[in-house]
């Protein structure tokens, strides 16, 4: 399938595009078919699903992903792995050259299972990137046989990163958590967030644990990182940002930083953008 230009697209044709592309999807028969994509600040793709897993590189830009199990943020020298069958909505947060790679379940054992922002090693990125200019001819041979084969392998060791905003099931805890993320702060406590669902600390602790997958603590801080890498990646004052977020310094959201995602934020963004 050729590479889709959703910039150049007038609007009224965008959502017959990306309908031809889902198709072309389900009727191609190599257990792994990559296709790139650019798409303008903005622009956001509805729910939809796709009967392959997919591992979603954004190049350039910054990819928000939604869906019924949480919100994941998926910046530069990232992917998101997004299972097979898995209803999802994307939002472009500047412009984003996209390089989807899409996997058959059944392709290779090991692949996966939850959604999920992972790193990428510069094996793989290269490896995506490779993929993008190979043919579709089914079965692939040659050199793109082993492109796509190693690339398989590696996709199951790419580490998993703290991008990812689970939401619980429970409407009281699931109200505290919409609310915490239009207004992010460090502040928020387990004392008062079991106060307002009417349960103990213990209670709290337990059910917000098995909702999500996470401590109260850990989901505050991945909140406040998803809120900030859409500014930060925009080139908005760290300084700023930390205080807007209700950190009392820099210093003080630099460390958050550091402990999520391994670098400080102006180290973080170098080197990101093309």
């Amino acid at each position: 399938m050729p590479e889709t230009d959703f910039r150049t697209a007038p609007p009224a044709d965008l959502g017959r595009l990306h309908a031809e592309r889902l198709s072309w999807l389900e009727k191609a028969e190599d257990a792994v078919i990559a296709l790139p994509g650019d798409y303008p600040d903005g622009y956001r793709v509805p729910d939809h699903s796709h009967s392959r897993a997919q591992l979603l590189h954004a190049r350039t830009g910054i990819v928000k992903i939604n869906s019924s199990q949480g919100r994941w943020m998926v910046p530069p020298e990232h992917a998101m792995w997004i299972p097979a069958g898995v209803a999802h909505s994307v939002e472009m947060l500047g412009v984003v050259r996209m390089l989807s790679v899409y996997v058959r379940p059944d392709a290779v054992s090991g692949l996966p299972e939850g959604l999920r922002v992972v790193g990428l090693t510069g094996l793989v990125t290269n490896l995506i990137v490779e993929a993008m200019d190979l043919p579709d001819e089914a079965p692939a041979t040659g050199r793109a046989a082993l492109v796509k084969a190693l690339l398989l392998l590696e996709i199951a060791n790419l580490p998993q990163r703290p991008l990812g905003l689970p939401f619980p099931a429970d409407p009281r805890l699931a109200g505290l958590c919409r609310r915490f993320v239009e207004k992010p702060s460090p502040h928020a406590t387990i004392e008062d967030w079991a106060r307002r669902t009417g349960m103990s600390r213990r209670t709290f602790t337990r059910t917000f644990l098995r909702e999500t997958g996470l401590s109260l603590s850990t989901w505050r801080q991945q909140a406040c990182l998803f809120a900030a890498l859409p500014r930060l990646a925009e080139g908005e004052p760290i300084t700023s940002v930390a205080l807007d977020l209700g950190y009392e310094s820099v210093p003080a959201f630099t460390t958050m930083f550091r402990r999520m995602l391994g670098k400080a934020p102006r180290d973080y963004f170098k080197g990101t953008k093309d």
